[in-house]
């Protein structure tokens, strides 16, 4: 489910119009929903950096194992979403350096993020 959680009516009306605006530039509806906030609860283990942890080489290669090292971790985030095909090669080459990984670790992404289901929508 995709959804924006607002904290007051400010967020609410912000929010709201940045889906009418958005929608404007899309053929298929946007369905997030726009909801009050209530609670907020950390997902299992499992559920964390899930596009990711379907590339073990990857979660090996970054030493990163399931729990808190890799909630909190800014550069499994980023993989975890070029992997997901929410991000394109040019964006990815103009920032993988800083991350400490190395060639043959970017050549796997670059595949990754080539061959993502999201290209085919």
């Amino acid at each position: 489910m995709s959804a924006i959680f607002y904290h007051d009516e400010e967020q609410k009306h912000i929010a709201e119009e940045t889906m009418r605006a958005e929608q404007e530039k899309h053929l298929r509806p946007i369905t997030t929903s726009i909801l009050p906030f209530s609670a907020f609860y950390i997902a299992e283990d499992y559920h964390q950096k899930y596009l990711l942890q379907r590339h073990p080489v990857l979660m090996n290669a970054l030493d990163i194992d399931p729990g808190d090292d890799l909630i909190d971790n800014h550069v499994a985030a980023r993989i975890n979403g070029y992997v997901g095909g929410y991000g394109t090669v040019p964006q990815f080459d103009k920032e993988w350096h800083q991350w400490g990984i190395n060639e043959k670790m970017a050549d796997y992404i670059r595949k990754a993020i080539t061959s993502s289901p999201r290209d085919l929508c």
